[in-house]
């Protein structure tokens, strides 16, 4: 048998959320966050988009109100983990290196 989950403070995000605290999440947010927001002794909510209450179909609904203490709307949130960075490229000192290419062969030198 496992232990049970205790949180103090669960800070979640979703996609969808109405004035009474109910919550719909997307994408990768469903994996913990509504296992959080329930085991948790006070939950904040993110929301995208904050909709009257009622506006939500109830069967839609992943996390209820009753377990949410605090909304705050963040109409679009700046996510800055999701860009993509890379180092540039090094094609003319591959082929310097090795003297191909380096457009058709990679870039490969021994210690």
């Amino acid at each position: 048998m496992e232990t049970r989950l205790v949180a103090d403070l669960a800070i979640v995000h979703a996609y969808k959320g109405d004035e009474e605290g109910n919550l719909v999440y997307r994408k990768t947010a469903r994996n913990f966050n509504p296992m959080m927001a329930t085991a948790a002794s006070l939950t904040v909510a993110e929301d995208e988009q904050l909709v009257p209450a009622g506006e939500i179909d109830p069967d839609t609904i992943h996390t209820p109100g009753i377990y949410v203490r605090r909304i705050v709307h963040v109409p679009r949130p700046e996510k800055r983990i999701e860009q993509r960075t890379v180092r540039p490229a090094r094609q003319k000192e591959c082929a310097q290196i090795n003297g191909v290419d380096p457009k058709t062969d990679g870039c490969a030198r021994r210690p």
